[in-house]
């Protein structure tokens, strides 16, 4: 696809867009399962290998997962295994249980729509069910100690210096 097909794949999007900037916020999903017997998580990704591509908010197919499919895919599987260590630390016995995710993202800001837009999400809810036996109070310190050692949850709460590169071949 050469930049002439990429702005006539975009133009209506945008225009849908800015006419209704409702329609530019997209709510991604993601979800995974406990392991019962391994400190793990599967997370549900509908594809073997995954292929990054645009959103169809943007003009993708729809058949590859965008970056924030990805971004909450590994908020699932890091939070699932967090919470799945801390339970097996605590002696908490997790018979079953999932892990969901959704954000919302604005596409607005992404093709340029709305230039004070942002880009990526505006919100992130990040939730679990567990089956167990377990008092509230081990329970309630159990999401604590999740959020606090799962990596992509706290790396998204705590923004951290990052640089780019971008280096010919």
């Amino acid at each position: 696809m050469d930049a002439t097909a990429l702005r006539a794949l975009q133009a209506p999007l945008k225009d849908q867009y800015r006419n209704d900037p409702d329609k530019a916020v997209i709510t991604l999903k993601a979800q995974g399962t406990l392991d019962d017997q391994h400190i793990a998580c599967k997370v549900e990704t509908g594809r073997a290998l995954a292929i990054a591509g645009l959103h169809p908010a943007t003009g993708g197919s729809g058949a590859e997962l965008c970056s924030g499919d990805m971004l909450l895919e590994a908020l699932v599987a890091c939070a699932g295994v967090t919470l799945k260590a801390v339970a097996t630390a605590l002696e908490i016995d997790l018979r079953h249980g999932s892990v969901k995710a959704e954000g919302d993202l604005d596409f607005r800001g992404t093709l340029g729509v709305d230039k004070t837009a942002p880009v990526g999400f505006k919100n992130i809810r990040l939730s679990f069910e567990v089956d167990t036996d377990a008092p509230q109070e081990k329970i309630d310190q159990l999401l604590k100690l999740t959020e606090r050692y799962c990596v992509v949850f706290q790396t998204l709460n705590n923004k951290p210096e990052l640089s780019a590169t971008l280096a010919r071949t």
